[in-house]
């Protein structure tokens, strides 16, 4: 399966990562400036979007198990730019390296390039994974509910509040939503894409509102059309998150703006 070679290759990468002490770490996120308010913009319209319209969190990927090859000579700063010029409510980055083609670098280009809140999409693990995305300049995290078991997934929320970061808890099925929600998940994010067979069931999102209505819902994958956007608002969700249609036009800006016009 996809994901179990995903997350083997995390945890190598873990063990080759230059060791560095954890209190060195929380040391250098104390003299960073306030993250961006990555929640508040899901709650708020996009601009130059009607009041109540749904909010876009545009993603940025070169390629992905899915899809193949997407966009390999994308600049990510160019990317981040068009995004915020045409209304994005969020960015997120795709940032690694071997099975989606991006990087840390990836994120820390756009954060000077880009005033959007930037979320760094990735399969995190532990402490440190948080630690380094806060000083590579995120300001929210994607924490995958199906990869972390429940005790890890509540350190890891906190954590993230302890580093100034939001988290879009990612959800595919029932179990794993009223697990976010445990946890003490604000943002859950709706992953209509099965991770372990990668099909697409667009409905999730609707049982999703049900079982967690006071939360911050983004519905994630598989939103390419007009219709799916009105499906979308149909199901009630806060923020959509879409990557792949955007990544392969010509002109990134020009396809949000129609998406979501």
């Amino acid at each position: 399966m996809i994901l179990d070679q995903i997350v083997a290759e995390k945890r190598r990468e873990q063990k080759r990562r230059f060791p560095v002490a954890m209190d060195e770490l929380w040391a250098r996120i104390e003299g960073l400036a306030p993250a961006r308010p990555f929640a508040a913009s899901l709650r708020q319209p996009n601009v130059p979007q009607k009041p109540g319209a749904l909010r876009v969190i545009a993603e940025f990927k070169r390629r992905s198990p899915s899809a193949g090859d997407i966009r390999l000579d994308a600049d990510v700063a160019t990317v981040g730019r068009a995004y915020e010029k045409a209304g994005a409510a969020a960015m997120s980055i795709l940032t690694d390296a071997k099975f989606f083609g991006g990087s840390m670098d990836d994120l820390k280009r756009v954060r000077g390039a880009a005033r959007l809140p930037l979320l760094r999409k990735d399969f995190l693990l532990d402490e440190r994974d948080l630690i380094d995305a806060r000083l590579a300049g995120a300001d929210a995290v994607l924490l995958i509910v199906r990869i972390l078991d429940a005790r890890t997934l509540s350190a890891l929320l906190r954590n993230a509040r302890e580093c100034g970061l939001a988290a879009l808890v990612e959800a595919h099925s029932d179990a794993e939503i009223e697990a976010a929600l445990a946890a003490g998940a604000e943002i859950i994010g709706v992953n209509h894409r099965d991770l372990d067979t990668l099909a697409v069931d667009l409905t999730l999102s609707a049982r999703a509102r049900s079982l967690a209505p006071e939360a911050i819902l983004v519905a994630e994958s598989g939103i390419q059309t007009r219709a799916h956007i009105a499906l979308m608002r149909e199901h009630q969700v806060d923020a959509i998150l879409v990557g792949e249609s955007l990544m392969r036009a010509s002109d990134p800006a020009a396809a949000l703006q129609a998406l979501i016009a």
